[in-house]
């Protein structure tokens, strides 16, 4: 490292880390080339990590039937246990290494087992950082952070934390009243990532009670939990802010102006949040509805900060800007009530009684399934008018069911009506033109001659 880049200060504190580092591997290495418990104990270690390893072999085939059993157990224990049977053989070193230390602290002098309580606190601390990484999602983070947590534990375990602490607070720079170091850049790191780890499970937490809860309307669950998400994850944000030192009064001028040029690029998307505002607000469309928007038409599966998830019948899944959903006309099959009618228009023969037609219709829309009938929702069949060719008729019904689409209803409903047809002699017209040839004029005239 080139001396005239760092100051005296950081130069010194960084010859004191190292020379702290070099005393404590001369230490280490003099316990393990000193003859005696010092070697004893690194015999101890490699033989309780094989008694470890042979353990994993007698009792794992039992752990799998065991685990198996344990199907009605929630998932985020499943996840743990699923964990702790991939590190069998961990487990068993750290429960071995600490009863045997915890033993020989108290049958023999505390420095006979000094290797085998750094052993055994390292063990335990690395599977304990392995079972927590799993709560961060991202493989990335997920790998800083292990990497991060180990060496600290290592740090800890060796007594070195105060050392590099020293040496890393003073690696700094000052503009003004504002001081940023290592040390704090490397605390802020880690706690912004525990806060937001933290964040992600009460946020999922809060979402899974509030949809659980039968007394909260679709629209209202998930504004709720999109404001949790927001003061949540707003509070972390200040915590890092003022983590890293930064004066919340100063930045507030700034991200004023920032926010002035932001909102002139951002107009869509700030416009398609404070639709989907008013749509949670005024519950004109809830996660369930059956819903149609141009050629769109499926059912909402979930209501985004930025736009609409809507399912299609042939598993398309549309994501609908929130702005379309409040500017333009939305069908909602589903808004007041889950009930829906359809018409069906058709025409029959002249020579067919009407009144024979109308009942045939009506009779056999009820054998169709998802029709409803009784009440209000009785089929009903009227004359729409006298065509060219065919008297015209219009079959109205009900359903309850539109998530299950509309096209299929209507095609079974039309094949009702024609096996129901054929059955009573009622036939369907089509159009039919007679051409007649009618002799030339000239062919005429020599056929006189």
């Amino acid at each position: 490292m080139n001396q005239d880049l760092i100051p005296s200060s950081v130069s010194k504190l960084y010859d004191d880390m190292v020379a702290a580092f070099s005393s404590q591997f001369e230490n280490f290495a003099e316990l393990i080339v000193t003859p005696g418990w010092r070697q004893y104990q690194i015999i101890i270690i490699l033989c309780l990590w094989g008694a470890a390893f042979v353990l994993k072999l007698l009792t794992q085939g039992r752990w799998d039937t065991w685990a198996r059993s344990r199907s009605g157990w929630p998932k985020w224990r499943l996840r743990v246990l699923v964990q702790l049977m991939q590190r069998l053989t961990l487990v068993y070193f750290v429960v071995l290494s600490w009863a045997l230390y915890l033993v020989m602290q108290q049958i023999t002098w505390p420095s006979r087992s000094y290797i085998i309580g750094v052993i055994a606190t390292l063990a335990a601390a690395w599977l304990a950082i392995a079972l927590v990484a799993r709560l961060v999602r991202n493989r990335t983070l997920r790998r800083i952070f292990k990497w991060a947590m180990w060496v600290y534990a290592t740090l800890v375990a060796l007594n070195l934390t105060d050392d590099v602490a020293g040496f890393l607070d003073g690696v700094a720079i000052s503009i003004g009243d504002l001081h940023i170091s290592a040390l704090g850049i490397l605390k802020a790191v880690l706690l912004i990532g525990i806060l937001l780890t933290l964040a992600r499970v009460g946020t999922r937490a809060a979402e899974r009670g509030l949809m659980s809860n039968d007394d909260i309307t679709p629209s209202m669950q998930v504004l709720l939990a999109k404001g949790i998400q927001v003061l949540i994850y707003g509070g972390v944000f200040l915590v890092a802010i003022r983590t890293l030192g930064f004066d919340l009064t100063g930045i507030a001028l700034l991200s004023g102006a920032i926010g002035v040029g932001i909102g002139f690029g951002l107009q869509k998307v700030v416009s398609n949040l404070i639709s989907g505002i008013i749509i949670l607000m005024d519950r004109s469309i809830k996660p369930g509805d059956v819903i149609s928007l141009g050629d769109t038409f499926g059912w909402i599966n979930a209501l985004g900060a930025r736009y609409v998830s809507v399912v299609t019948r042939d598993g398309r899944e549309y994501l609908i800007p929130n702005e379309d959903l409040i500017t333009n006309q939305v069908v909602n099959w589903s808004h007041s009530d889950k009930f829906v009618r359809l018409d069906l228009e058709f025409g029959t023969s002249y020579s067919d009684d009407p009144h024979k037609v109308r009942s045939t219709a009506v009779n056999s829309v009820k054998t169709v399934s998802r029709v409803l009938s009784g009440g209000s929702h009785e089929p009903v069949c009227h004359i729409t008018g006298f065509g060219d060719s065919s008297v015209d008729y219009v079959l109205r019904f009900w359903i309850s069911d539109p998530t299950k689409g509309l096209t299929n209803i209507r095609g079974n409903v039309y094949l009702a009506l024609w096996d129901a047809f054929h059955a009573e002699g009622i036939s369907i017209p089509f159009p039919q033109r007679e051409v007649r040839l009618l002799p030339d004029a000239g062919s005429q005239q020599i056929a006189e001659d």
